[in-house]
């Protein structure tokens, strides 16, 4: 480091602050800088870093899956805020099983990690005092805790509210809903449900319980079932609403193999906004619930717990935007 600030004329210092992205340096410098490291072909020695800093420069994303392009989506974009900082992201899946999300949060990490993300499915308030570790940690996903920790969540309630609604004003008055888990009392299927029921009432719209079908896993071959089924039982229903996007994909697919015909009979809507979802036929209608600014509030809050910062925990709601598409007439 010595021999790149010596060819850089600059002091070592500076060279360690643009090395570890500290963005207050003057591009000028920051150039010269980088220059001196490609010809001496400088590395840093992370390990000797490491020793003296008491960080590893990293940090760890616990999610339920990957196979899900949402948490696949939030993992490129926590990986991108956290490239912001100078950190390095390490992933992890629980596969939304309590007993793997109490292990991953149990695990010792030592010095392998500086804090952890962490989007459990499988917890509920009872496990709130796991959440007290010496490791920072900033929750991602539900409100299912209030405390210990950061807490960045999705509106479920007011993004549900918003693409109902959308249906509802186009005159839709037979809204199925797929995806839905009977019993849950905490957890994006209920919260997102209840949201559904709450603005049919507002409309004084009945909640006929054979336009609800639940399902395993949110995949598209679970929406496809649901919607073959509401078929097969010939329940009369002008659209659907899926409680994520991949059940409406698969809502789509079987609509239109049944030829029934997308808006014109049967309007389909989802939830969370993944890249698949504007490329689709029909495009879907669906509800972006601000995946890149979770990640990014989620890292800046955990910079600042791994900072030292011990000040009280804070929950953010993520804002959410509605994409109306093809598949509701948009």
């Amino acid at each position: 480091m010595r021999d790149v600030a010596q060819q850089a004329g600059v002091s070592p210092k500076t060279v360690s602050n643009v090395m570890n992205g500290y963005p207050y340096i003057r591009e000028e410098t920051r150039t010269k800088v980088l220059a001196a490291i490609d010809d001496l072909g400088y590395r840093m020695n992370i390990s000797a870093r490491n020793l003296k800093s008491g960080r590893t420069g990293v940090i760890a994303l616990a999610v339920p899956e990957l196979s899900n392009p949402y948490f696949a989506e939030l993992a490129d974009a926590t990986i991108e805020a956290a490239g912001d900082h100078g950190l390095t992201v390490m992933i992890e899946t629980t596969g939304a099983d309590r007993e793997r999300e109490l292990t991953a949060l149990a695990r010792p990490r030592g010095h392998l990690v500086d804090g952890l993300l962490y989007s459990p499915l499988g917890l509920g308030p009872e496990d709130v005092d796991e959440l007290r570790t010496h490791t920072p940690i900033v929750l991602l996903g539900e409100r299912i805790f209030h405390g210990p920790v950061d807490h960045v969540m999705i509106d479920n309630v007011n993004g549900t509210k918003a693409v109902v609604r959308h249906l509802l004003d186009q005159g839709r008055r037979r809204i199925a809903v797929i995806g839905g888990r009977p019993g849950e009392q905490v957890g994006t299927a209920a919260i997102r449900y209840d949201a559904y029921t709450e603005t049919l009432a507002e409309y004084g719209v009945p909640v006929p319980t054979e336009l609800a079908v639940s399902g395993g896993a949110w995949r598209r071959s679970s929406g496809a079932e649901a919607v073959a089924e509401l078929l097969a039982r010939k329940v009369e229903f002008d659209a659907v609403f899926a409680l994520n996007d991949l059940l409406a994909l698969g809502a789509i697919r079987a609509l239109a193999a049944h030829g029934v015909r997308i808006p014109e009979d049967v309007a389909v809507a989802g939830f969370d906004n993944i890249d698949e979802s504007g490329y689709s036929s029909p495009t879907l209608t669906t509800v972006d619930a601000g995946r890149v600014q979770i990640a990014r509030t989620a890292v800046e809050l955990l910079v600042r717990r791994m900072a030292g910062d011990d000040s009280a925990p804070e929950e953010i709601v993520a804002p959410y935007e509605l994409h109306v598409r093809e598949s509701t007439g948009g």
